[in-house]
């Protein structure tokens, strides 16, 4: 079974958003579906298998948000969270440039993920660890906190939960992208407390849809100041007392 749709239509698909896509482009989007369906079966990565699916909701949804407000040429990106590696893969497949860090909770996705990186020659750093504790003060130095030029969540967590997750490890003038569903505006109105104490303020904000109708909310937070020493905190401190 082919895993992902022709290169003519995967093409035609992605120039919908503006987007051209190469030859070696489409060979590595390829190969990382395969990558993405072997190890389904053996771990738990995503219940989007379909090869229009994996196209769409994956791929592109991934890609495009970042030709929106792109990263400079050369950033330095953390995927927070990052699970089956999106949206970072996707966007490192598009934009070599990008200088990428990994971070997953579960041993095994880090796993499939550094096997992707060496099966397509992406270089990525991947790290196994918790964001709320990756991204701690440290007194004698953590190497990851306000080190990047950019981080990127596309998570189920609130906003407000995701600001505190990736925030700290945005050095200041950097970016945190949340990729958001379409409630992700109804958020945004509950965090700007959560933004403003973590560092942050509010930057661009897009709507916009895929090809196939589902809405998206691409919010970006700006980092203007230091992450104050005591965030983030653990998860249970974050829902027994939201920012």
């Amino acid at each position: 079974m082919d895993r992902l749709i022709t290169i003519d239509i995967f093409s035609e698909l992605f120039a919908q958003g503006g987007m051209t896509v190469t030859e070696k482009m489409y060979a590595d989007f390829r190969r990382y579906a395969e990558l993405l369906c072997e190890w389904n079966e053996k771990i738990n990565l995503t219940a989007i298998t379909d090869p229009e699916g994996i196209a769409v909701k994956h791929f592109y949804d991934s890609v495009y948000p970042f030709t929106l407000v792109p990263p400079a040429e050369n950033a330095s990106l953390i995927d927070v969270g990052t699970g089956a590696g999106f949206p970072s893969v996707p966007l490192k497949i598009y934009r070599r440039d990008i200088k990428l860090t990994l971070l997953d909770s579960l041993n095994k996705r880090v796993n499939f993920l550094a096997a992707v990186s060496d099966e397509l020659a992406l270089g990525a750093e991947c790290i196994h660890g918790r964001a709320e504790e990756s991204g701690r003060y440290i007194k004698d130095g953590n190497p990851l906190r306000e080190r990047f030029e950019a981080a990127s969540a596309r998570a189920v967590a609130s906003l407000k939960e995701l600001c505190e997750y990736c925030l700290p490890f945005v050095r200041v003038g950097g970016r945190f992208y949340a990729l958001k569903g379409k409630n992700g505006l109804n958020e945004l109105s509950e965090s700007k407390a959560a933004v403003n104490t973590l560092g942050g303020r509010v930057g661009e904000v897009k709507e916009y849809d895929l090809p196939n109708g589902d809405e998206r909310v691409l919010i970006v937070i700006e980092k203007v100041k230091s992450t104050p020493q005591k965030y983030p905190r653990n998860s249970g401190q974050m829902k027994k007392k939201p920012l």
